[in-house]
């Protein structure tokens, strides 16, 4: 292990590079669909051994002798990226006319802008390095810090955060409902850096005991709070809710040839009956913008879908809302929710507030159409952001937090104004990234707000993948990703809520400070002056 380590320290040039690339390329296999965590002890410490031999020449400035590591860390990052969101390239495809030159900005413009996080993780852990302990709880300290700055710089894309690597069963998610994604993020940089001590001997003892103990934390909460839940009796919701699952192809989204087709299909898959002896389902879900036509151009929708719902059924759909431009003001598009009684009356409507730059609108518009450049979702000319977020209001005293695709990425979005509510609903449309692992990567990040809210999570993609999760994010029912049809559930119950947002806010907080400390301490301890071998007191 010594041996590999001095090698890699030691590497320069081409070899350096390529390490990194691939050290940070080989963690995906930890994310969904792979999910095998054990790649990340062998990604970090490469990371680490690369950090140590990052030193920059001793008169270049602080600047200068950080270049090295954050040029580590930003070839860590950009293989990171590249092997985990390559497939955003296949929405170019769908309208590969329009959008194929775009290609490269997606597979490596977008990665090579997110490992800039990464980065300044390295070069911000390389002002409190050391050769112990204290390194790799700086590297974390810094790791958490720049996942929690990916969700709000330029509006934020907190995808695939390292914390979701250390959650690939529900046994292993518990602990995001007390640290939330950030913190596990830095827990999780800590746990898996730490053989890195066994190569170069100093802290090794103390890093592999800790690191096995929040190891063991971490496992053993996951029990307990299953435990807890299981126990607790919260009795059933009665609340039977069927998903379509119409796994229309996206090219074929929104032509005018084929509204009739996929609207219809739509209906006859939400009026299938019940499998025998199963109740009839109380509310139907379909997915984001599932309606292939804005209902203002369609008044007779309304009347076939009453005419589909029995007494006592709602529809809930994503649909597109238009927005007159009265008094002078712009015609808008909202991507949006709406929820139908069995009269096809809209009882309810919530609009997405968090919007996709450059897929459902354009930052700088006016300057970037001046170049030709269109958002992707362009059917409508792109889309405006709600301007609130509340309770989505369902039939039978229900309420639910509306999250509209990649909203649910995000975990402030689970808390909106009106209250806790009964559940998360994610409505989304994954056809746009193929058989790709992107969908799995999606449904991960909106299972693990299931467990940080303690809420059912009731999940409707036009194609992959629809579930419904409970609260301890334990998938109840699924349609695989590909997979056309529908599926009834009752409705899992909420559990008690005891951490909120600002409590996991506080604890991530906590363990960048506990952290910072000990890199600090340590960093402090080693360079004591010493008489015959023995620190001065």
């Amino acid at each position: 292990m010594e041996r590999i380590a001095e090698s890699i320290m030691l590497s320069w040039g081409g070899k350096r590079i390529l390490l990194a690339f691939f050290a940070g390329a080989l963690a995906v296999l930890a994310l969904p669909p792979f999910n095998f965590f054990a790649v990340l002890f062998v990604s970090f410490p490469v990371l680490v051994w690369l950090l140590d031999g990052a030193s920059g020449p001793a008169d270049a400035g602080m600047l200068g002798r950080l270049r090295p590591a954050f040029a580590a860390g930003w070839w860590f990052g950009f293989g990171y990226f590249v092997a985990g969101i390559w497939w955003l390239g296949n929405a170019l495809l769908v309208e590969a006319d329009g959008f194929a030159w775009a290609l490269p900005l997606a597979v490596l413009g977008l990665p090579a802008v997110l490992a800039l996080f990464y980065g300044a993780a390295t070069a911000l852990a390389r002002v409190l390095w050391s050769d112990g302990l204290g390194r790799i709880a700086a590297l974390a300290a810094a790791f958490g810090l720049s996942e929690w700055a990916r969700s709000f710089v330029l509006t934020g894309f907190p995808w695939n955060a390292i914390g979701y690597a250390a959650m690939p069963a529900p046994l292993m998610m518990q602990s995001v409902e007390l640290v939330g994604i950030f913190g596990l993020s830095a827990l999780t940089v800590f746990v898996f850096s730490a053989p890195a001590l066994v190569g170069t001997s100093r802290g090794a003892v103390a890093g592999i005991m800790a690191a096995l103990l929040l190891f063991s934390a971490h496992i053993g909460y996951g029990w307990f709070a299953l435990s807890r839940l299981d126990a607790a009796d919260m009795g059933p919701t009665d609340t039977v809710i069927r998903i379509v699952q119409p796994a229309i192809d996206q090219s074929a989204k929104w032509d005018v040839a084929e509204r009739e087709r996929i609207f219809a299909r739509l209906l006859d898959l939400s009026a299938l009956p019940p499998r025998e002896g199963q109740p009839r389902p109380s509310h139907i879900v379909w997915p984001e913008t599932a309606l292939p036509f804005l209902l203002t151009e369609n008044p007779g929708a309304l009347s076939r879908i009453a005419d589909m719902l029995q007494v006592g059924q709602s529809l809930i759909s994503g649909a597109v809302r238009f927005e007159d431009g009265t008094g002078g003001a712009p015609e808008r598009y909202y991507n949006t929710i709406y929820v139908f009684d069995d009269e096809g009356q809209i009882i309810g409507s919530a609009d997405k507030a968090h919007l996709v730059p450059f897929g459902e609108y354009l930052p700088f518009e006016a300057w970037l159409r001046k170049l030709g450049l269109t958002p992707v979702a362009e059917t409508f000319g792109g889309f405006s952001a709600g301007d609130r977020r509340g309770l989505l209001a369902l039939q039978g005293g229900l309420s639910a937090v509306p999250l509209i695709c990649y909203e649910a990425i995000f975990p402030d979005l689970s808390q909106v104004s009106g209250g806790r509510g009964d559940l998360l609903l994610n409505v989304t449309n994954d056809a746009w990234y193929g058989m790709t692992p992107g969908p799995y990567q999606h449904m991960r990040q909106a299972q693990i707000r299931a467990v940080e809210t303690r809420l059912p999570l009731v999940r409707a993609a036009n194609n992959g993948i629809s579930v419904v999760v409970d609260s301890a994010g334990r998938i109840v029912a699924s349609l695989s990703l590909g997979e056309s049809g529908v599926f009834d559930v009752e409705l899992p119950p909420r559990a008690k809520h005891v951490w909120s947002i600002a409590n996991r806010q506080f604890n991530f907080g906590l363990i960048v400070i506990i952290m910072v400390f000990t890199a600090f301490f340590t960093r402090n301890g080693k360079r004591r002056p010493q008489i015959d071998g023995k620190p001065l007191k």
